[in-house]
């Protein structure tokens, strides 16, 4: 089964260099432009995932794929961390049928 994402609109969430939790939170506020009041905490970002008052009204009504770009070497340096990062992803997605999140494989850009 294949899903239709077309016409969505596209975030990309760039890794690139981060090593822990804290880095990965600086980049969701910088990549997803979430609000400064964060949380910079697991469940901030859960909340802000699944929280349609935070997206764009296009991204809301086309629907919103968030593209994980060069994660490798977070997930490497904290295995921990990024299990429950993973997981977070995919309970946000499973809660909004109007968000994806993918994991990019491959070299970095």
């Amino acid at each position: 089964m294949s899903e239709d994402l077309a016409g969505r609109v596209v975030v990309t969430l760039d890794l690139d260099g981060v090593k822990d939790k804290a880095g990965l939170m600086d980049r969701a506020v910088r990549d997803l432009t979430l609000p400064d009041w964060f949380g910079r905490n697991w469940d901030a970002l859960a909340d802000s995932l699944g929280d349609e008052t935070l997206w764009p009204a296009e991204a809301v009504k086309r629907g919103l794929l968030v593209v994980v770009r060069d994660w490798e070497a977070y997930a490497q340096a904290g295995p921990e961390e990024w299990e429950i990062a993973v997981e977070v992803f995919a309970s946000a997605a499973a809660g909004r049928p109007d968000l994806d999140v993918s994991l990019a494989l491959g070299g970095s850009s």
